[in-house]
C-alpha cells in the first residue's frame, strides 16, 4: 500500500517487530490525512526533515488548518499519533518496563546528566523503585514530546528542558531557566505499562528545518491561547485491521 521511499525506510530496521512498528506509523499518518483533512490516501506525499519529523507535502494554506502538524510515537505495544490544525505538536510513547542486569537506581543514574536537579529530586523522592521508574518515565515522555514537536534532532540538549507541575496537571515548561507560556503539556496512561505524554505549542519555537514547511509561523496571541486553552482529547485505540480498512 505504501509508496516506495516509505518501503525503503521501513526494510532498514532489521528487528521484525520494529519493522511492524514503522509500518503501522506510516499508515496511520497517511490515515490521519484522509480523515482529517479528506484527502485520498494516494494523493499524498509524506516526507521529513533531516531531522525526522514528518510533514505532508502538499501543505498548502487552508484557514481551518493553517498548520497542519502531527506526529508519531511508537514503543512497546503501541503506536500512536497526535495531530493539531494550528500549534506545534509532538507525541511520545513509553514503555516502563524494569531495567534488565541493574537496579532502577542504576538505570535511571544513566539518565542523571539530561535531567536538572528539580527533576531529579522530583524522582529520587518518587517512593519505592517503581514509582521511581515511572516519574523518571513521565520527566523524559515529556522532554522527548516537546524536542519532537519543535522538530529538532537527537542533537537537542534535555538538559536544557525543565518540567513543573501539580500532581502531573498544569504541567509547564523552562527553557534554559526561563519559563515559557507559549506550550502546554498532557501525560496519559495507556495502560499499566505505558505512558503517552502530547507537547503543544507556539510555531514559531520550530527549528529552521520544520518551519520552512508550515504555511504560517505568525500566530495571533488570542488565538493561540485560545488554542493552548482548548481541552485535550482522549486517544482513540485502533487495531490494524481497523487501521488498514480506513485506508481502502
Amino acid at each position: 500500500m505504501l509508496p516506495p521511499h516509505d518501503r525503503l525506510a521501513i526494510a532498514r530496521f532489521l528487528n521484525q517487530d520494529d519493522r511492524k512498528r514503522a509500518l503501522v506509523s506510516r499508515l496511520l499518518q497517511y490515515s490521519l490525512v484522509r480523515h482529517v483533512l479528506r484527502i485520498p490516501f494516494r494523493h499524498t506525499t509524506i516526507c521529513r526533515t533531516p531531522q525526522g519529523k514528518p510533514y505532508r507535502k502538499e501543505n498548502g494554506y487552508c484557514s481551518t488548518f493553517p498548520n497542519f502538524d502531527f506526529n508519531t510515537s511508537h514503543q512497546g505495544d503501541y503506536i500512536g499519533i497526535a495531530s493539531e490544525p494550528l500549534c506545534l505538536v509532538g507525541l511520545d510513547i513509553a514503555s516502563v518496563s524494569k531495567p534488565q542486569g541493574e537496579t532502577t537506581t542504576e538505570f535511571v543514574s544513566n539518565f542523571s546528566s539530561y535531567l536538572s536537579d528539580h527533576e531529579w529530586d522530583c524522582i529520587a523522592r518518587a517512593g519505592t523503585p517503581t514509582q521511581v521508574l515511572t516519574e523518571f518515565y513521565r520527566y523524559w515522555c515529556l522532554k522527548e514530546a516537546f524536542v519532537k514537536a519543535i522538530g529538532a534532532g537527537v542533537g537537542f540538549g534535555l538538559h536544557r528542558l525543565e518540567f513543573h507541575h501539580e500532581h502531573w496537571t498544569n504541567i509547564s515548561i523552562h527553557v534554559d531557566g526561563d519559563l515559557t507560556k507559549k506550550w502546554r503539556f498532557w501525560i496519559f496512561k495507556l495502560d499499566e505499562m505505558h505512558l503517552a505524554s502530547i507537547a503543544k505549542g507556539h510555531p514559531e519555537d520550530a527549528v529552521s528545518s520544520y518551519k520552512e514547511t508550515l504555511s504560517n509561523a505568525i500566530v495571533a496571541e488570542e488565538q493561540l491561547h485560545s488554542t493552548l486553552e482548548s481541552p485535550e482529547e482522549a486517544f482513540t485505540l485502533w487495531t490494524e485491521e481497523q487501521l488498514t480498512q480506513s485506508l481502502e
